[in-house]
């Protein structure tokens, strides 16, 4: 399932002249047998709710006085997570002869044509309070209390995402909750400013509108609403046509060394961030360590816990990375058998994570291990890989959409077809260049579209733990003759380069040391490329060649 709950507004909603119908009733206890939970948000206070509507219990959470009071009906138990409602106001309005005139644990409410009498009262005692309308209902809250933040205090406590729940209702107080679910609908009888910011308009009134949405959920549940509205932006098309990937879906994302997988992938996650879409990244090299909107779990040395991933995970509108680079690769492979069946359990059960985007795949999931055909299926999954034969066959049987990234990409494109048996899909009539990206969707077989290079717009340093600091082994270190050192990482490789002579920086350029280390170690193509440029320039001095190539490495990596 993708909608994992449905939020209802009680007057006007499932009710009509304050009752709701058994059928009504019934059709609730549908949805709520097919797994999903069923919360009742509404601005009525909750002693007379329970008076007018016995079958509270018929849901898991009610949220009472238009965000101000929390009800466990199974445990009948009252939260209230907004200040009380002020004495003051009640004894003057009161002494102004407002009635009808409630009083609850928080809201105080009267009718129109009072909301002139309430504004000035407000104004007099000054106090700051909002006033809220609910057609002719008018309800004084603190400020920021309404149906949104109580929804949120509700899905909190039960461990559900917003985006995976929808929302139904029919008047003005219903705005601020219907905003912060993944699909909002409103009945026939509802207000127009409700039904303008609808994504779907049900063709019934009150509780059989309800109804009306219960039977479109259970047969269509994430096919309720557009992929615009729930999906993920992969890019943009030559023909400035925008690409989504659908939720629950996986996206293989391939490439040689250097060609920006890392950047589209950071891209990737700044779309997340603004759909309020959260991500865990499983990171083996480091390349993820300062991810803006993200915690970091594990380090260069210090390795992650999966007990530690999940309860972060299980906070809030939280984007969690879990660095593995202090893990050799068996540890690697255990950590990730270990981490995904909490994650798979904790998808379903709150739809957070909506992404997992595992990088460098081979890591975790190489080309030897056993797992399953569509063990990624219903958790939405974005899988970074050099090749395809580096990881398990298993993961390529469940890939969606494949983008795939440099020179290569075409030629990609067409291996993965015929490894996977597969009728080649046809290309665009102009090449792929160094600007573009491609796209397949293999689920529907579609043909090849052409996606402009995107750049994030924080700062995407490559392997920031690996090479920057971290050790690429004594075999693979820099050997500086002139001085008998190894430089392990880059960080140390700037150090020593620059205590070099003129007479050993040209040694060294002559050669092409530098490039090919970037290249053969550091596996930088565009880097070991540009170096390659500055170490053949023979009108730079030595010591102004490699400035120029310490501004590469500097504008590529986080040196310490």
């Amino acid at each position: 399932m993708h909608f994992l709950a449905l939020a209802v507004d009680y007057d006007g909603t499932i009710a009509e002249n304050g009752s709701v119908a058994p059928h009504v009733q019934a059709s609730l206890m549908v949805l709520k047998a097919s797994g999903r939970k069923l919360l009742l948000v509404t601005g009525r206070e909750l002693q007379a709710l329970k008076h007018n509507f016995p079958q509270l219990d018929l849901f898991d959470l009610v949220i009472a006085e238009n965000g101000a009071l929390l009800y466990d009906p199974l445990e009948d138990v009252e939260e209230l997570i907004a200040e009380a409602a002020s004495i003051d106001l009640v004894s003057r309005l009161r002494d102004k002869g407002v009635s009808p005139l409630s009083v609850g644990r928080s809201v105080v409410a009267t009718w129109h044509p009072f909301e002139e009498a309430v504004v000035s009262t407000i104004r007099e005692l000054g106090l700051e309070l909002q006033i809220t309308f609910n057609k002719d209902a008018i309800m004084v809250l603190p400020p920021s209390v309404n149906k949104a933040s109580g929804l949120s205090a509700g899905l909190r406590k039960l461990g559900i995402s917003e985006l995976n729940v929808v929302g139904v209702g029919d008047a003005e107080n219903d705005h601020s909750f219907l905003s912060i679910c993944g699909c909002c609908a409103a009945v026939s009888n509802a207000i127009e400013s409700i039904k303008a910011s609808a994504d779907l308009l049900l063709s019934l009134d009150h509780g059989r509108g309800v109804c009306e949405l219960v039977d479109l959920l259970l047969e269509k549940d994430a096919g309720l609403v557009p992929v615009e509205r729930i999906g993920m932006c992969l890019g943009q098309t030559v023909e400035a046509r925008k690409m989504w990937l659908p939720p629950e879906s996986v996206l293989l994302v391939v490439g040689n060394s250097g060609a920006g997988k890392s950047s589209y992938v950071t891209w990737l996650t700044e779309r997340m961030v603004e759909a309020r879409q959260g991500f865990c990244v499983i990171d083996p090299e480091g390349d993820y360590l300062t991810l803006e909107d993200a915690v970091t779990i594990g380090g260069l040395t210090v390795p992650p816990t999966t007990q530690e991933s999940v309860q972060l995970l299980l906070q809030a509108q939280l984007n969690v990375v879990v660095s593995s680079l202090a893990l050799d690769p068996p540890a690697r492979v255990r950590l990730f058998g270990d981490l995904l069946p909490f994650i798979q359990r904790l998808r379903h059960a709150s739809g957070r994570p909506y992404w997992l985007v595992v990088d460098e795949a081979h890591y975790m999931l190489p080309h030897c291990a056993t797992w399953p055909p569509g063990f990624l299926a219903d958790i939405g999954a974005i899988i970074v890989a050099l090749d395809f034969d580096q990881v398990c066959p298993a993961l390529l049987e469940g890939v969606d959409v494949l983008v795939t990234l440099g020179s290569t990409a075409r030629e990609l494109v067409e291996r993965f077809a015929r490894d996977r048996r597969r009728e080649c899909p046809d290309f665009p009539g102009r090449l792929p260049g160094s600007e573009y990206a491609c796209l397949w969707n293999v689920r529907d077989n579609e043909d090849v579209v052409l996606l402009e290079q995107v750049q994030p717009h924080q700062q995407h340093h490559r392997h920031s733990g690996k090479y920057v600091s971290g050790d690429v082994g004594v075999w693979h270190a820099f050997y500086f003759p002139a001085h008998g050192q190894r430089a392990c990482n880059l960080t140390e490789f700037v150090s020593s380069a620059a205590r070099l002579d003129d007479q050993a920086l040209s040694a060294h350029m002559n050669a092409g040391d530098f490039s090919n280390w970037f290249r053969q170690v550091i596996r930088d193509d565009v880097l070991a490329n540009k170096t390659r440029l500055v170490e053949a320039n023979k009108t730079l001095l030595a010591h102004n060649a490699l400035e120029h190539i310490v501004r590469l490495v500097q504008s590529r990596y986080h040196l310490q």
